[in-house]
């Protein structure tokens, strides 16, 4: 279990974080907009703020605790990238290699011009797709639920990086080889199954499985035992259940945590396919902290971590002028895009006051983190509720947390 300090030890206003469990409670749990959350404060390598409330599954009354299991989706993203630039710092390739270098079946793809499933007008890419491309969702991969284009209905159609029995990212890597690009490569930004091909190029260059490199790189070493691809027999009992916001909007079961298709998986989605705990999350957080190391272990180079929460989008431009689509875990504003990780490039016009140089992401059930160097601040929010675009929880969460800093 945590061991907290007090707010005031490291230059937080503990009366001023106290309104957060006051925001969630009264905006949110009591009205049954949410299950329950958990949130997490730390500043100068110590955690000292925990708030907990509500209910891991309301049905059966059973209260939200520390160790409680979540599905973390897209904050998944960080992890695998992370993962591959450990494999980058051994030398193995290099961001714009040519992905076909490693994935041979994808030397010609094609880029949609008209059409639709299964009859599309193609186009030569302007360039090949480089490893970089998909590190920062400009691949032109896309995702099937964006709803936007003929080539996320034919996602959707063909069930393309969905869990389902005996499917596994091999399996996803040939459905996409089969099917035109969004744009050519480079010229956009759009949230996609990108993390996924990483997760494959993990496996592809290391040799291992994505969870067992995960395990034996990153979870291991980190303590991150909660951590996982699969909710384990024994652990069921802390595990979730997740809801959702209808058309009426009411929140409803989405997911029995205790009957749950998390229970075993061939399909290993390094985009969106971790369930974790606030416990396990913060030691994540507290390595990118670190610099790559924590408590005297080190994952990754500082070097390597700082390069990869750089903006990286062509010219310095935020994702308003370089992102197409609609959804992803980020406001555009004032916001650029790195290696697997969001990056706060200009509060004001982002509308919110974390620094510059934050980095951060967010998952499908509301789940988010930041990590901010200049304040030496982690931030951990977890719930269980989809979508993420329903509640601006990050934006009301550093309004509250920033006003504490002393």
């Amino acid at each position: 279990m945590l061991e907290l300090v007090t707010p005031e030890s490291v230059g937080l206003d503990g009366g001023q974080l106290s309104r957060v469990s006051e925001h969630l409670r009264e905006r949110y749990v009591a009205p049954g907009k949410i299950p329950g959350s958990i949130t997490l404060v730390a500043r100068r390598g110590q955690a000292c703020f925990l708030d907990i409330q509500g209910q891991r599954d309301v049905a059966r009354g059973t209260p939200m605790t520390e160790d409680t299991i979540m599905r973390i989706y897209s904050m998944s993203k960080p992890i695998t990238s992370l993962a591959l630039m450990t494999l980058h710092e051994r030398g193995l390739f290099s961001l714009d290699d040519p992905v076909h270098r490693f994935i041979p079946g994808w030397r010609d793809l094609r880029v949609w011009r008209a059409g639709s499933l299964p009859l599309f007008e193609t186009v030569r890419p302007a360039r090949d797709m480089t490893i970089r491309d998909l590190f920062m969702h400009t691949s032109g991969l896309t995702y099937d639920f964006l709803r936007a284009t003929n080539i996320d209905y034919a996602y959707r159609k063909l069930q393309v990086g969905l869990v389902r029995p005996g499917y596994t990212l091999q399996d996803m890597v040939d459905d996409l080889a089969q099917l035109p690009l969004e744009f050519s490569p480079g010229e956009r930004w759009n949230y996609s199954l990108a993390t996924d091909v990483l997760g494959h190029l993990v496996e592809v260059i290391s040799g291992k499985s994505l969870p067992d490199y995960l395990r034996e790189v990153i979870f291991d070493p980190l303590g991150m035992n909660d951590t996982r691809f699969e909710i384990e027999p024994d652990k069921v009992e802390r595990f979730a259940s997740c809801y959702q916001r209808n058309l009426r909007k009411e929140m409803e079961l989405t997911d029995d945590g205790q009957d749950s298709a998390w229970a075993s998986r061939s399909f290993y989605s390094g985009g969106g396919g971790l369930i974790s705990t606030v416990g396990d999350y913060y030691r994540f957080c507290q390595m990118l902290l670190g610099g790559g190391s924590v408590d005297g272990t080190r994952i990754i180079g500082s070097r390597t971590l700082a390069f990869m929460a750089r903006n990286h989008l062509p010219g310095g431009a935020d994702l308003s002028a370089f992102a197409t689509g609609g959804f992803s875990e980020s406001a555009y504003e004032g916001v650029g895009f790195g290696l697997g990780f969001a990056t706060k490039l200009d509060p004001v016009r982002n509308g919110f006051p974390g620094s510059v140089g934050s980095y951060f992401w967010g998952g499908l059930a509301s789940t988010l983190f930041w990590v901010d160097p200049a304040e030496e601040l982690v931030v951990v929010f977890m719930t269980q509720l989809m979508p993420s675009s329903t509640f601006n929880f990050r934006g009301q969460l550093e309004n509250i947390i920033y006003g504490a800093l002393t």
